[in-house]
């Protein structure tokens, strides 16, 4: 009866041990398959970022492609202009040619205004001593009949001749003189108004070389911020994607130490039931101390010991990360530039320490323009990932992949990057960490502040 007793207690006990180390090996596969199903989500970000990268990195290219068309065109459209301006210049030395010409003419013009002036006063004269004896070719008749002689007729003759052909030819150059000043004048006038005109058509076509080329400049400027732009949503892509590898290389390191982990469970659980086997050998109650192992990834550390200005460790699994008061919220505001704050400011004067959250690995640990001063914290609590995010650090005392212990000091608050004041941003993420702030929670659900 002992016998069967003893062997019965043994049973049970190899039984119940079985039994817990099934349990054990579960939870902890468990753990194994949300960390790979979490590096799986992280590999699938980054590929996304990959081919959105490739994207910018085209449309940049495109970008460019069309900015040195347009520098082409703008440098024929200079030649041009420079071309159209040395036209102008000497349309417009013609012009001045021109009016040296009429001035010239003008001058003339007036001697001979005032001949023919003196010439009319002349004829005038004469036609007035004519009117007065009479008038006309009978005046000249009665002086050829009034000669006394034939050699006196001849001489009246020769004077009425000479007179009459000296009107004539008084008459005769007021008439060349008078056509061919008008001739001039009309000559060189026309000239001016052609080369008034043609230069007018070249300013009008300089300025419409300097309409295009303000178009193409507003053109190559928009194409400039555009390109601004692509390469700053680019640098954001590169910067995502370098946080999402530094994650993942965290999730890297979780995988084998939960591998870790169950291996070394497998064997204290396998050493347990064998000292518990053999413990039974000799025992009728069957009793035996199997020792009791831990699965909690993050444990709590004691707030004894730190210095002044640290916040007190809390107990569980996060702690507040800085002494201050909470100067803005998780959540919607108007005032935000996206109308949503994805983590909580706390805000405090002085020389302010901050200390991690929770224990964890540091994936990230750099100066970015618009987080300042960061921090990127990987948590794994239970087969889960978590992410804290500490911004506008003053000074980072921490670097990159390493192990840090909650309440352990990692910078000191500061303004950095796009901050107004000084203050800890705080985010805390369910999983990696987002661009989009998509998985980021109110701190407040996890830490009391």
């Amino acid at each position: 009866m002992k016998k069967k007793s003893l062997l019965s207690v043994t049973l049970a006990s190899v039984l119940g041990f079985g039994g817990l180390f099934a349990y054990q090996s579960d939870a902890f596969a468990s753990k194994l398959s949300n960390l790979q199903d979490q590096q799986k989500d992280v590999q699938n970000k980054q590929s996304n970022i990959h081919s959105n990268i490739k994207q910018k990195e085209n449309k940049i290219d495109e970008i460019k492609g069309k900015q040195n068309n347009l520098e082409s065109e703008l440098e024929t459209l200079d030649v041009n202009i420079a071309d159209t301006d040395e036209k102008i210049q000497e349309k417009q030395q013609q012009i001045d040619v021109a009016k040296r010409e009429i001035e010239k003419l003008k001058s003339e013009i007036n001697a001979l205004k005032k001949r023919i002036k003196e010439r009319n006063e002349l004829l005038d004269k004469r036609a007035r001593t004519m009117q007065i004896n009479g008038g006309g070719s009978v005046n000249y008749l009665d002086v050829i009949l009034g000669a006394d002689s034939i050699a006196d007729l001849l001489d009246r003759v020769s004077a009425v001749t000479t007179l009459v052909n000296a009107d004539k030819q008084i008459i005769d150059e007021q008439k060349r003189d008078q056509a061919e000043l008008e001739k001039k004048q009309a000559d060189v006038t026309k000239k001016l108004n052609n080369l008034q005109e043609m230069q007018q058509k070249l300013q009008a076509m300089k300025a419409e070389l300097n309409q295009q080329k303000s178009r193409k400049n507003v053109i190559l400027k928009e194409l400039g911020k555009q390109k601004k732009k692509l390469e700053h949503d680019k640098m954001s892509l590169e910067e995502e994607n370098a946080i999402l590898s530094a994650q993942k290389s965290a999730i890297e390191k979780a995988i084998q130490l939960e591998k870790d982990r169950i291996a070394e469970e497998q064997r204290a659980a396998a050493e347990a039931a064998a000292a518990q086997k053999q413990q039974s050998s000799y025992s009728t109650n069957g009793s035996g101390n199997s020792g009791n192992s831990s699965n909690s990834v993050n444990s709590v550390s004691s707030g004894g010991g730190k210095s002044s200005g640290t916040p007190a460790v809390s107990s569980g699994t996060f702690t507040r990360p800085a002494q201050g008061y909470v100067s803005s919220e998780f959540g919607r505001r108007s005032f935000d530039a996206d109308g949503f704050h994805s983590g909580i400011d706390i805000a405090k004067g002085g020389t302010v320490p901050i200390v991690a959250a929770g224990d964890g690995v540091v994936t990230r640990s750099y100066f970015s323009s618009s987080y300042g001063n960061c921090i990127f914290i990987t948590h794994s609590v239970n087969g889960k990932i978590y992410t804290t995010v500490y911004a506008h650090m003053s000074s980072r005392t921490i670097g990159e992949n390493a192990t840090v212990r909650k309440g352990q000091v990692i910078g000191y608050m500061g303004s950095t990057g796009q901050a107004y004041g000084q203050h800890l941003h705080f985010e805390f993420y369910i999983g990696p960490w987002t661009a989009s702030h998509s998985n980021a929670v109110n701190p407040r659900n996890y830490i009391n502040f």
